[in-house]
């Protein structure tokens, strides 16, 4: 029996993305786009939720291309508020739109998104030992320093707790449980 961390539950979905994606370090721009977006749409609702519509969410927003998405217009905020695929939350998607902007103005000043958001921790990520999920924040220095960084820049959802989410699946931070056989197989 693998042992996992304790908040992935039975759901495919959930354990096909902990045991193969959270806590792997991104440095790919396009990846680190689409987990801001995700990531941002996911506050007040669960990851699953948001899991569960991920498909949906690279349909509807060209496949997280940030070029494309910084050029969408209100129509196209219209046409995705219709979208029953993705959350239909007006000031997310006006977001993710603004989100896209800055993000590209974050290239355009550190030459990737990649080389601004690791500057965070050092450029390596950082190793926890939690026993348990409990003992896991829900936000730290580091994204709250980053939290309020991006919305100097112009971003939106993205505060500490979102920062600290982000920075959990692109592998910024290893949460998971020092049990969890992915524990060691991230480091």
């Amino acid at each position: 029996m693998v042992t996992r961390c304790d908040w992935v539950k039975v759901d495919p979905l959930y354990i096909a993305y902990h045991d193969h994606e959270w806590g792997v370090p991104v440095h790919d721009d396009h990846k680190l786009f689409e987990f801001l977006i995700l990531e941002g749409a996911q506050a007040g609702l669960s990851w699953l939720t948001i899991l569960k519509k991920r498909e949906n969410y690279r349909q509807a927003f060209d496949n997280f291309d940030p070029r494309k998405v910084a050029a969408y217009d209100q129509s196209k905020v219209e046409e995705l508020l219709a979208n029953k695929g993705i959350v239909r939350n007006r000031r997310k998607i006006e977001a993710a739109i603004q989100n896209a902007r800055a993000f590209l103005e974050v290239q355009e000043e550190f030459g990737s998104f990649d080389a601004y958001i690791w500057r965070f921790v050092g450029g390596r990520p950082r190793k926890n030992a939690w026993k348990t999920v409990r003992e896991i924040p829900a936000k730290t220095a580091e994204s709250e320093a980053m939290s309020k960084d991006l919305t100097r820049r112009g971003f939106r959802f993205v505060g500490p707790t979102i920062c600290y989410a982000f920075m959990q699946a692109v592998g910024m931070v290893n949460d998971h449980t020092v049990d969890c056989f992915r524990y060691n197989e991230i480091s």
